[in-house]
């Protein structure tokens, strides 16, 4: 997608459900695909995978852990192997045999696809709001995580998880989120898309909040603010190349998540800017556990909107212009 694209964002559909049609449709083609589900498949949306390959389709229960197992099990004798659950669960519950039965053995065509992610699951509650994902999957020696930003970007990349051979986390939303790539775009695991450039401070984002980053854009550009817009849907690799080049271009960054500050693409995002291009950074993630309401509201009363992206970016500037 070329830079300078003025968006006129529309909503579309969630990327958990992006996910059961791209699944869907990958697997009539390739009847190495399988599917591992743990009793939600209505809400990963795998049913529609059930519904045409029962055969090719594993009710694991409510037991996460045997779920991924058995998904290992399969991937080791040479199916493509695609394990989802609510992200909280599967990776909390099955993070033991993720570790020893997918990463330690360097396992290939294993995708753990984790829906519901983040806070804006909304009145779930904090005990089905999985924060902590991206943290879990990034610390798995040869994982790929990848955090598609709308449906488009989804349908690319689990094609992409599908083929690549490492073992992916694939994260996925609950709420429908506006369309960012609606002319296409190119998606590689271990690249980045840059949607806006922009010469005062980067804007980098994963997931729903590509979409708050690119409304903040615009809110920087009323105040005379060039704001580079960045999606950093790999995760885990990072582009580095884009990274020091935008921190080394623009010299003041901001990173927004849907998860911890602490331990999330940020952290990531800044030990790459320490080793290439130090440059003024802020953050916009959580601090922590939310509570339960609209997931919307909750957006707003945790501070992850395009105005506080916005916000954060001011900072930036200024304390780059100090320093």
């Amino acid at each position: 997608m070329p830079a300078n694209t003025k968006f006129a964002l529309k909503m579309g559909v969630a990327t958990r459900v992006a996910f059961g049609d791209a699944l869907l449709e990958l697997a009539r083609r390739d009847d190495r695909i399988v599917v591992c589900d743990a009793d939600i498949s209505k809400s990963t949306m795998t049913h529609k995978f059930h519904q045409e390959f029962p055969d090719r389709f594993f009710s694991c229960g409510i037991a996460e852990a045997n779920m991924v197992a058995i998904g290992a099990g399969l991937a080791a004798a040479g199916k493509i192997a695609f394990v989802s659950s609510f992200s909280c669960f599967v990776l909390n519950k099955g993070f033991e045999q993720l570790r020893v039965t997918v990463a330690y053995p360097e396992l290939k065509h294993f995708i753990v696809v984790g829906t519901h992610s983040g806070i804006s699951i909304g009145e779930d509650g904090p005990s089905q709001m999985s924060i902590e994902d991206m943290a879990l999957t990034c610390a798995l020696p040869g994982f790929r995580v990848l955090a598609p930003a709308d449906e488009v970007a989804m349908r690319a990349l689990v094609k992409e998880a599908a083929y690549h051979g490492n073992p992916v986390f694939l994260r996925a939303g609950r709420p429908k989120v506006p369309i960012v790539y609606e002319n296409g775009g190119e998606f590689s695991i271990g690249g980045s898309n840059t949607l806006i450039d922009g010469s005062d401070v980067t804007l980098m984002a994963c997931g729903l909040m590509v979409a708050e980053a690119i409304r903040a854009q615009e809110l920087l550009e009323k105040d005379g603010i060039s704001a580079r817009v960045i999606d950093l849907y790999s995760v885990k690799p990072l582009d580095r190349e884009t990274i020091a080049r935008a921190a080394e271009e623009t010299g003041a960054l901001v990173v927004a998540e849907e998860h911890l500050v602490d331990s999330g693409l940020g952290v990531r995002v800044a030990q790459v800017v320490s080793e290439t291009a130090p440059a003024a950074m802020e953050f916009v993630g959580l601090t922590g556990y939310a509570e339960s309401g609209p997931g919307g509201g909750l957006l707003d009363k945790y501070g992850l909107r395009a105005g506080n992206i916005a916000a954060a970016a001011r900072r930036a500037v200024e304390r780059k212009r100090v320093g």
